[in-house]
C-alpha cells in the first residue's frame, strides 16, 4: 500500500533549493500546485517582480478566477500568493496578456 502516490508527503518547494539567492529567485515566477485533502488543491505564486502590487495582483486574480486566497509572508521565499484550485494555466495566460511578463521567465511546477 505504500507505493500509492496520494499517501506520500510532497514538499512543493523542495525544488527551489537549499542554496537561495535573490538574483536568482527573482529571475523567475514560479507557479505550483499542492495537493490539500481530497480533490482539493492549492495554488501557490511565488517570485512576482517587485513592481508589481501583490495584495492588487490577489484581488485581480480571486474575482478574475472565481476563487479565494491569501498571502503569506515567508521568511526565506518572502510573499507566497496562494488561491484555491488548479489556477496554473489562468495566472500564467493572465500575467503574459495583461502584466507584460515574458512567458520564458514563468515555470509551472506540478503534476
Amino acid at each position: 500500500m505504500s507505493d500509492i502516490q496520494n499517501f506520500n508527503s510532497y514538499d512543493p518547494f523542495a525544488d527551489v533549493g537549499n542554496s537561495i539567492d535573490s538574483a536568482s529567485q527573482q529571475e523567475y515566477i514560479h507557479i505550483r500546485i499542492q495537493q490539500r485533502n481530497g480533490r482539493k488543491t492549492l495554488t501557490t505564486i511565488q517570485g512576482l517582480p517587485a513592481s508589481f502590487d501583490k495584495k492588487r495582483m490577489l484581488k485581480i486574480f480571486k474575482k478574475d478566477f472565481a476563487c479565494n486566497g491569501t498571502l503569506v509572508e515567508d521568511e526565506e521565499l518572502g510573499s507566497v500568493i496562494q488561491l484555491q484550485g488548479d489556477q496554473r494555466t489562468k495566472v500564467m495566460s493572465l500575467l503574459v496578456e495583461e502584466g507584460g511578463v515574458d512567458k520564458k521567465q514563468i515555470k509551472i511546477h506540478g503534476f
